[in-house]
């Protein structure tokens, strides 16, 4: 049995008087203040006036919710939601925006947990609010002056939504204690949201670039690192690379990053990352920073490890390149959204039917009936890009895949192949080869702006890139 003194329950010191008494003064000025970006304010402002004029005379209710158990006592680490920043720029666990109808609109009020100082118990006997276990913490009066919002106490949160009139339409299924106060559940202030925030302003493309450039800067991480992988560090090395990158530049990865190296990148979504690495291998690099925003990048680039790639691996990038780039081609004002999927789709099913995989012709392939092409990218070719990784999933699919493009719209085309090893439907050489390419845009007034740019597409392009990086 172990002689180190049993750690003693923290909530027993309540108990000490001396220690009480002792631990309440003589603390000095602590930061608390809000590290603000600039814009975010303003722009989470003009976010929630475009969500007051969706719904006049109503109250809206929209949490942060709060960070999910990892185990036993240790959580994750807390993310807001995606609706509840949009609209309030604030990223405090717990918190809750209501918005109450006024003349001309809506009263925002932010109703926050205070954290706990020196003056209460929970200063040190709390490690969810203390101080003394999270550190200084920005309270009400910060968080309004940094936002322009009206904040109140988390407890008067019921007060706020007391009564039947006017209505109350909540974001529901996040904060346990806001859907107990409103009652029914409804899907349309999420839906709306949603298709609100399809349309991205200045600060929020403003917000995706960064978080580009940042990813550039990962990708670039991880190709200077690939001899530390061949030599035994694999896959896991290159995601805790990247990785690393997103904690230093934002919030961190977008979502759980990708490193699929040789037979797992035909594997769609390859997140165990705990594969070898060889001089011979593709590998497939699919990950994103989340700036501090909670805007995100989602780029792949599939590059030969060594700088150079074989003959197979070679035809099979320059199909999906030419795919991609008839995807891209689609990306305008006024064209339909599935125009870039299908136009990806037809040069897929075209490579495919020459190589002699379809068992039939390419227009039997591609009619809605025969889809024999997609066996080899049972994934779509894109998505929505902003908050989320796929963003504005709660749309509705006349706004979504059944829409049409507008300026502002931010997107990605990620065309792909994928051979998995144990595919007998394709030759030996093929088996184990998987390759996408993903670039984000931006849908402009004439056209789209490749937000991506800054990494090379092509075969030649990517595969100097590798050994520029390399050295």
């Amino acid at each position: 049995m172990s002689d180190r003194p049993a750690r003693r329950d923290p909530s027993r010191l309540v108990e000490a008087q001396g220690f009480r008494d002792f631990v309440r003064d003589d603390w000095g000025p602590a930061d608390r203040g809000v590290r603000a970006v600039p814009g975010a304010a303003e722009a989470a402002a003009a976010h929630r006036a475009r969500l007051s004029a969706a719904f006049p005379g109503r109250r809206i209710a929209v949490a942060a919710g709060r960070a999910p158990v990892r185990s036993n006592d240790a959580d994750y680490e807390f993310r807001a939601d995606s609706d509840f920043a949009w609209l309030t720029g604030c990223y405090a666990e717990g918190a809750v925006l209501v918005m109450a109808p006024c003349a001309g609109g809506h009263d925002a009020v932010l109703h926050l947990r205070e954290p706990a100082g020196p003056a209460e118990a929970d200063f040190f006997a709390n490690a969810r609010d203390g101080e003394l276990w999270i550190g200084a913490a920005p309270g009400l009066v910060e968080w309004a002056d940094a936002l322009g919002i009206a904040c109140r106490p988390l407890e008067e949160l019921s007060k706020s939504l007391r009564g039947q009139l006017p209505e109350v339409l909540a974001a529901k299924g996040v904060e346990p204690w806001l859907d107990a106060l409103v009652g029914a559940h409804s899907t349309e202030l999420r839906t709306t949201l949603a298709e609100l925030r399809r349309i991205k302003d200045d600060w929020e493309i403003t917000q995706l670039r960064a978080a580009v450039c940042a990813t550039a800067r990962g990708f670039a991480d991880v190709a200077r690192e690939l001899d530390e992988a061949v030599r035994g560090g694999g896959e896991r090395w290159l995601q805790g690379t990247f990785d690393r990158r997103a904690r230093t530049l934002g919030n961190g990865p977008g979502y759980t990053s990708i490193v699929a190296a040789g037979e797992h990148a035909p594997v769609l979504h390859w997140t165990r990352c705990d594969g070898a690495v060889s001089e011979d291998d593709l590998l497939l690099l699919d990950a994103g920073v989340e700036v501090s925003t909670l805007y995100t990048a989602d780029v792949t680039r599939t590059f030969p490890v060594s700088g150079e790639f074989s003959a197979t691996q070679r035809g099979v990038y320059d199909l999906v390149y030419e795919a991609h780039l008839a995807g891209m081609a689609e990306v305008r004002p006024g064209r339909e959204y599935k125009a870039f999927h299908e136009a990806a789709m037809r040069v897929l099913a075209e490579g495919l039917h020459d190589w002699g995989l379809l068992p039939g012709s390419v227009d039997k392939a591609l009619d809605q009936n025969g889809q024999h092409h997609r066996r080899y990218i049972v994934c779509g070719v894109g998505h929505f890009l902003g908050m989320d990784v796929h963003d504005c999933a709660r749309a509705r699919a006349q706004t979504y895949h059944e829409g049409v493009l507008e300026p502002g719209m931010a997107l990605t085309v990620e065309p792909g192949l994928y051979f998995h090893p144990n595919d007998l439907t394709v030759p030996p050489e093929l088996r184990g080869i998987g390759v996408r390419i993903e670039d984000d845009l931006v849908v402009t007034a004439d056209g789209a702006d490749v937000l991506s740019d800054g990494l090379p597409i092509t075969a030649d392009g990517i595969a100097e890139w590798v050994r520029t990086q390399r050295g």
